[in-house]
């Protein structure tokens, strides 16, 4: 049985997929665009709250409680590969390439959540 540190380790070593990623309404091609070092979990995140109506984001919540989750997809719009060798504020690195995609995907403002 492996010990709690072995474990803890395990998980430091675990390359997550991250990037930027935007949820899609198909009705009304409405885009929430955000990003995560971890775009799995985030999307869970914002399912789960969306789920349960508490989504910080009340448009894309109405939409949701309206139209239901088989309306909306997920859709992965730039990914960040990990540089084992070099010390990277990914976070703050996401945060940058969200922004350039916006301007460069020009979403008109009434097609945004």
């Amino acid at each position: 049985m492996k010990t709690r540190k072995e474990i803890k380790e395990e998980y430091k070593q675990m390359k997550f997929s991250m990037g930027v990623f935007q949820v899609k309404n198909r009705s009304n091609n409405k885009v929430f665009i955000d990003n995560s070092v971890d775009i799995a979990s985030k999307w869970n995140r914002h399912k789960t709250e969306l789920k349960f109506g508490n989504h910080k984001n009340r448009e894309l919540q109405n939409d949701w409680n309206e139209k239901g989750e088989d309306n909306f997809d997920l859709e992965i719009l730039s990914e960040l590969k990990q540089d084992d060798k070099k010390v990277i504020n990914y976070a703050k690195e996401l945060k940058l390439l969200q922004q350039m995609l916006i301007d460069e995907m020009n979403i008109p403002e009434e097609l945004r959540y």
